[in-house]
Formats: C-alpha cells, sequence, structure tokens
C-alpha cells in the first residue's frame, strides 16, 4: 500500500498574465479514490491540475499537501509525495523505456543516497504493473501511442508517490488503449490505495470510473460529488451547454450521457403521419385539402412576402 497523503486548495485565484482563469475556488481531493475532473474547454480543469501539482502558483490563496502550503515544500520532497503526468509530455530523443522511467527515481536520489537495488525494484515493479517490461529496451520514439503512454504512467509511478495526478491521459489514443490505460489506473487505486485525479473530456468514461466527480465551468465548481450526483440532465446543459438525455449504462450502471443534437434525434423517423413535413405528404399541417399546388402557392406567397419585408422586389404576379 502508498502511503497516503492529503491534497486541497482554498481560495484559489489563477491567472496567465492579466487573464484570470480560476476565481476563489477550493477543493478538497478524497484520499485513496479516483477523481476525475471534467468540464468545457478551457474552463480551468488543466490550470487546477497544475496549480494543485505546484507547476502554477496562485495569485491568491493556498494549495495544502499534508496540511502544509505546498509552496513552502521542498520540491525534491513534493516529488516524493506527489507525481504529474502532464497533456503530451516529450522524451528526450532516443531515450529507451527503461532509462526513462529510471528518471522516475530521481527524487529519492541525493549525495548521501545512490541508486540501490530498491530503486532497481521500484522501476521494474512498474514496468511490470504498467506492461511494459518487455520493451526496456526500446527507444520511447519508436512506440505506439498506446504504449508510449504506458511508459510515462510506468515513470510516475516509479516515483512511488501516494498521489498521482494526470492530465488527459487518454487524449489521442484509439479507443482499446483507453479503456487499457483507464483500467490500469482503477488497478493502482484498489491495489496501492493510490490517490489518483485526473482529467478526462469523455464523460461516460469519467462516470465508469471516477469514485468523485467534479464539474467545472469558468474557473469554478459548479458540483462535485459521486457520478449519479454530479451526472445530471440539468448539469450537463450548464456546463457544457448541451441538451443530453441521461440513462444507465447497461455495462457499469453508472450514468450515460446521450447528446440529443440537432440532426441525430430519431423524432422524425417516428412522427405520425399527420404531422411529417409537408415534402413528404403533398400536404401543410393546418392547410387540410392543400395539395403540391396549393403547396406551391403558399409558399410563393410566404417568398413574396418575406422578399417585401425585406425591401427587395416581389416576383410580378402570373
Amino acid at each position: 500500500m502508498s502511503e497516503e497523503h492529503t491534497l486541497s486548495a482554498t481560495g484559489l485565484k489563477v491567472a496567465y498574465d492579466q487573464r484570470e482563469i480560476i476565481q476563489n475556488l477550493s477543493v478538497e481531493i478524497p484520499a485513496g479514490k479516483i477523481t476525475v475532473i471534467v468540464g468545457a474547454n478551457a474552463c480551468g480543469k488543466s490550470t487546477l491540475l497544475r496549480t494543485l501539482a505546484r507547476l502554477l502558483k496562485a495569485k491568491a490563496g493556498t494549495v495544502h499537501l499534508d496540511g502544509k502550503d505546498i509552496q513552502q515544500i521542498p520540491t525534491r520532497e513534493v516529488a516524493t509525495k506527489l507525481g504529474l503526468l502532464p497533456q503530451s509530455p516529450s522524451a528526450p530523443e532516443g531515450i529507451t523505456v527503461a532509462d526513462l522511467v529510471g528518471r522516475g527515481r530521481y527524487p529519492r536520489q541525493s549525495w548521501v543516497r545512490q541508486w540501490s537495488r530498491a530503486d532497481d525494484e521500484a522501476v521494474a515493479g512498474a514496468m511490470l504493473s504498467t506492461n511494459v517490461l518487455d520493451l526496456a529496451d526500446r527507444p520511447i520514439d519508436e512506440l505506439s501511442g498506446g504504449q508510449r503512454q504506458r511508459v510515462w504512467i510506468a515513470m510516475a509511478l516509479a516515483q512511488e508517490t501516494g498521489i498521482l495526478l494526470l492530465d488527459e491521459p487518454t487524449t489521442f489514443l484509439d479507443l482499446t488503449h483507453q479503456f487499457e490505460v483507464l483500467d490500469l489506473l482503477v488497478d493502482l487505486n484498489r491495489r496501492d490505495g493510490r490517490t489518483i485525479v485526473l482529467v478526462l473530456h469523455d464523460l461516460n468514461q469519467a462516470c465508469r470510473y471516477a469514485d468523485h466527480l467534479i464539474a467545472m465551468k469558468k474557473g469554478d465548481i459548479v458540483v462535485e460529488g459521486r457520478p449519479a450526483e454530479v451526472i445530471t440532465e440539468a448539469v450537463v446543459e450548464d456546463v457544457f451547454n448541451l441538451a443530453v438525455r441521461i440513462v444507465p449504462d447497461p455495462v457499469a450502471g453508472t450514468p450515460m450521457v446521450v447528446p440529443i443534437g440537432r440532426h441525430t434525434s430519431s423524432v422524425d423517423s417516428h412522427r405520425p403521419d399527420d404531422i411529417r413535413p409537408a415534402v413528404a405528404t403533398g400536404t401543410l399541417p393546418g392547410a387540410s385539402g392543400v395539395g403540391v399546388g396549393g403547396q406551391n402557392g403558399v409558399a410563393a406567397s410566404a417568398l413574396a412576402a418575406s422578399a417585401l419585408a425585406n425591401g427587395i422586389c416581389r416576383p410580378q404576379d402570373t
């Protein structure tokens, strides 16, 4: 089991130059659980994650790691408690999988404590957990997207931190690799009791894999709690400006979001004959007995009225 650490923030105000992204945000991450942050693009999800990881310094407010101001904790100590996998991480050209994963042990090194058998075991264990041990000698830039993402997670695991933050870890992965990564995170949480916080765009994946869900909008938390409490039709419409229906996931039983959209509804195919479009029936709704000729006459009148209203010369009557 990993050592349990606590992570929280109070009154955060975060900005890029003069552009304020987060205003007066407070949050407490449940220890030993999987927390997923969702929200529309540019709502502050990644900014919050980077601030919690101390990559960004808040203009106001405090991030607390184990009850202490994270800005007052030495960098090496933070790195032994909290690991971060950012979006689209980059590696030195030609570096092998084993070398990259081994870099996760750097926070554990010092002039007094050099590389040891414990480091070898930590690296091997991380690679075994992520199923990349057979890739140890391969250059990272030769791997597929899914393999590469597992290697980056292995590096974060090699740090042996009790808290793991991941910013959109499934981005650019195909569906199989997305679920592979998410299943791996659940394994790590259940086996080691790690506190995991990740940003996801897919609401259905978020509902399946989260113990705790945070929905953000315009730099603030709209609602948080269990997925069934957070993902409602009203919340999704408010946060994403999208009309949806919520139904039970037939596999997991968690909320499943079904977008309505303007062109994906089955309403048209189930309309009663009397309210089908006039083009299909030859009759306009509310104009009983008007055939195709009548329809054309009504259309011409409507067009003429519209043209007249817009100051455009209407067709001459014949």
